[in-house]
Formats: structure tokens, C-alpha cells, sequence
């Protein structure tokens, strides 16, 4: 227990580091066809955790849902605060954690995460939180990168040059696969699944991986754990590993991330 709460204030530091707000702005569309698949109805109680700079949170909103975004990096609720400022939304940004989520039982009609609990290191624990407060009959949505996907690989290969998780820690693709949400949410929920993909653009291989060595704290801080050396092979195996995704064909980048896009009913 002592292991997986040192590795939830690493992450906490790790997701507050850079400046995700601007990684996250190219996942919109993501949340955007969330709460289509949800069937979001106008005044449904909605939660939408770990929500980052709000994208989903945002998108409910928009769709007259009464909407909660939950986050435990305050400097990510700031800036979700400030975009629904900007368009008029009503959302109520509040800190937490995805383990321990600061509401009641059966709370909301709707809980959402879009690629955020799938990070959470106790996983049974979380997807119980995200039942918990979830009413019986409501849906939960999520979106979770597939291990085979951009995101997923990208993932897995940063995992090689960081330290180990414990052997007892699952991988976070773990959400994005039939089987694992089979076994995080057992009988609890009937749960229906579509692969879809997230198109990644940028003007060339090497602006993006700029952008994410800037911007995105998981990678910076694999980075910054290594020694030039190793900053120059962890660099060129994720450049070579964008380009077999990418399918411009003139030299910019547009590569194709796959993500399971999960609609979850509460039994």
C-alpha cells in the first residue's frame, strides 16, 4: 500500500510537470464522441475523472449536463476553470483522486474518463470508485489506449527506460483491452466497446517529439532520468516508432492511435 501511494505522488508530481493542457488540446474530438456514445442527456449528473484541463468535462457541459471534473493536479483544474470561464460553461472543477473519489455513493447518472483512471495504479480500486458513485442504471464512459495502438506502444517503450513498477502493478493498456475491463468490472456492469482511432498531426516527426519533451510530463521525466546517451536512443526509438505509424506520406506527421472507447451500465 506504502509502494502504490509513492507511486501516485510521483505521478501527481510527473502530470503537473510541463504543460499537458497543450497535449491535451489535440484529444477534444476524443470526449467529444464520448459523450455522443454515452447518449449525454441535458441535466444528467455527470463526473468526469481525472480531467486533466477539462476536454470531456467541457464537451458534457456543452450538452446542458450539471458536470463535475475531478483532478489531483490542481494547476490542470486552474486551466479547465478558466476554458469553461471563457465559454460561458458551468463546471465544477474540484481536486481528488481517482482511488478515493470525494463524493457519495451512487452520485452521478454519468462517469467519464477519458484516457485519465486507466493511469491510476490500483486499478480494482478505481474501477470500484468509478462504481461506486455511479447510480445503478447509469453508464460509465471511458476512453483507454489499446496496447497495440501509437499511444500504447509509446507507452510500453517509455516503460523500458524508467524504473520498474512493482511486479504486482498492472499495465495501464490493461483498460484498454475486453478482457481487463472484464476483470476490473466483473458482474457489476454490462459493458459494450468500439476500437476507434485518435489522428495524431504535426508538422514533422521530430516537432512532435519536441512538443512532447516539452509539454507532457511522463515523457520529460523518462528523459530526464537518462544520460545523453540514453536521451538520444529513447529519442530515436519513439521517432522511429511515430514514422511506422505515420501515413502522410509528405513528410508531416499523420499517424493513426487507436483507444477503445468503453460504455459500461451499472448493474
Amino acid at each position: 500500500m506504502a509502494e502504490l501511494e509513492a507511486i501516485k505522488r510521483r505521478q501527481q508530481d510527473m502530470w503537473a510537470s510541463g504543460d499537458f493542457a497543450k497535449i491535451a488540446v489535440s484529444q477534444i474530438l476524443v470526449g467529444e464522441l464520448l459523450c455522443e456514445a454515452v447518449d449525454l442527456h441535458p441535466l444528467q449528473t455527470v463526473l468526469d475523472v481525472a480531467t486533466g484541463s477539462g476536454n470531456t468535462a467541457l464537451a458534457a457541459a456543452r450538452r446542458y449536463a450539471e458536470v463535475t471534473g475531478v483532478d489531483f493536479v490542481p494547476a490542470l483544474l486552474e486551466r479547465g476553470r478558466a476554458r469553461a470561464d471563457t465559454e460561458g460553461l458551468r463546471v465544477r472543477f474540484c481536486e481528488g483522486d481517482a482511488e478515493n473519489l470525494p463524493f457519495e455513493d451512487v452520485s452521478f447518472d454519468v462517469v467519464l474518463s477519458t484516457f485519465g483512471a486507466m493511469f491510476a495504479p490500483d486499478q480494482d480500486k478505481t474501477a470500484g470508485e468509478l462504481l461506486r458513485v455511479c447510480r445503478p442504471g447509469g453508464k460509465i464512459g471511458m476512453a483507454n489506449w489499446v496496447p497495440d495502438g501509437f499511444f500504447g506502444q509509446v507507452s510500453q517503450l517509455v516503460a523500458r527506460y524508467v524504473p520498474p513498477p512493482p511486479a504486482a502493478l498492472k499495465p495501464p493498456v490493461r483498460w484498454g483491452t475486453e478482457d481487463g475491463l472484464r476483470e476490473l468490472f466483473g458482474s457489476r456492469a454490462a459493458i459494450q466497446s468500439q476500437r476507434r482511432s485518435a489522428i495524431i498531426r504535426s508538422p514533422s516527426p521530430e516537432q512532435w517529439l519536441q512538443g512532447r519533451r516539452r509539454y507532457f510530463g511522463p515523457t520529460m521525466k523518462a528523459f530526464q532520468a537518462l544520460d545523453p546517451a540514453g536521451q538520444e536512443t529513447l529519442a530515436g526509438e519513439m521517432l522511429d516508432l511515430l514514422r511506422r505509424f505515420n501515413r502522410s506520406g509528405d513528410g508531416t506527421v499523420m499517424a493513426r492511435s487507436d483507444y477503445l472507447q468503453v460504455v459500461a451500465i451499472r448493474k
